[in-house]
């Protein structure tokens, strides 16, 4: 791929109108550290959009699969630096490096299986059967974010290992992160995988949690799961990347070191959640593995893109490039 960029410039970057990103880009966002000669274009949209996004045109195809809504003939180009799922990743290993710092780690925490409280009973010994058990009639429908979020991948090594055949034998539906308690209680879908601020949330939107997915994914690896990363893309050249990258580590310690104002910067993008619960998210995913995603954090992503390679979910092993 030739080299577009050697210097700084402008870089257009995605992220999700999540509390966590918010934080993370409060101090580019406002330029309080030294910028390093570049100019900062803020793209927010949600993240299976930026999924969809970071696909470009080569993989128009696959686009139409996965997407939740009609493709356009002439998508958008690619972002320079965009926030992705680690899951859509093993799509755009080609095009992107991915940066040390921004990720989004839970320690044996992560998304949520949840049902409307009547059903939401939690399966003992993680056999989600009698979870499922209200649904014996019909398959399962559960609603989802997105197929390219590692929610979703992360469901799907689940019900691979699991005994019950109406486990593995489940009926997606595509809603938005923000649609999924709607679905939910609207009987559209009979559980949700639940991403964001949701995982805190959802008590209070009258949900039970079913399963926790970092909560198993760490009982059966040990290590943690890495749901999302910024990557930055290979063509701006060695030079342009590791600059940037240091850029955004600065601005994640900024953040951390003046946690108030990034977290009143964040709130606006919290949906109404109160000042203590976006807090409490915000500490579960903006912390140091999120300046340095560090040995465990790496070896946690390579199990997964290898774990979703040997379950046939993506079509190749994927070659990790950090920067």
């Amino acid at each position: 791929m030739p080299t577009m960029k050697t210097s700084p410039g402008l870089i257009r970057v995605g992220h999700s109108p999540d509390a966590d990103d918010a934080f993370m880009f409060y101090a580019l966002a406002h330029e309080k550290i030294p910028m390093r000669g570049f100019k900062i274009e803020h793209v927010i949209e949600d993240i299976e959009s930026l999924n969809q996004r970071a696909l470009g045109k080569g993989q128009a195809d696959f686009r139409k699969e996965t997407a939740r809504e009609p493709v356009p003939e002439n998508p958008p180009v690619p972002l320079e630096v965009t926030a992705v799922s680690c899951h859509a990743y093993a799509y755009l290993a080609e095009s992107y490096a991915v940066m040390r710092s921004g990720a989004s780690v839970g320690d044996n925490y992560g998304p949520i299986l949840v049902a409307a409280s009547r059903r939401a009973t939690k399966p003992r010994g993680g056999n989600l059967h009698e979870a499922f058990g209200p649904c014996r009639a019909a398959k399962p429908r559960v609603a989802v974010p997105g197929k390219l979020t590692t929610a979703y991948l992360v469901f799907q090594l689940y019900a691979a290992t699991a005994e019950a055949d109406i486990v593995r034998d489940f009926e997606t539906v595509l809603v938005p992160f923000d649609k999924i308690f709607d679905a939910v209680k609207s009987g559209e879908a009979d559980y949700g995988l639940v991403i964001h601020e949701g995982q805190i949330t959802h008590e209070a939107h009258g949900l039970g949690k079913v399963l926790d997915l970092g909560e198993w994914w760490h009982g059966k690896t040990g290590l943690p799961l890495p749901l999302g990363v910024d990557v930055i893309r290979k063509d701006l050249g060695e030079q342009t990347m590791r600059e940037f990258s240091a850029l955004f580590k600065e601005s994640i310690e900024y953040a951390l070191n003046h946690r108030e104002d990034a977290l009143k910067y964040a709130l606006q993008f919290g949906r109404g959640t109160p000042w203590d619960l976006n807090d409490r998210f915000v500490g579960m995913y903006v912390n140091e593995r999120t300046v340095d995603i560090g040995a465990d954090g790496e070896a946690g992503f390579r199990r997964l893109l290898d774990e979703a390679h040997r379950h046939g979910i993506i079509p190749r092993k994927v070659e990790l490039k950090f920067i």
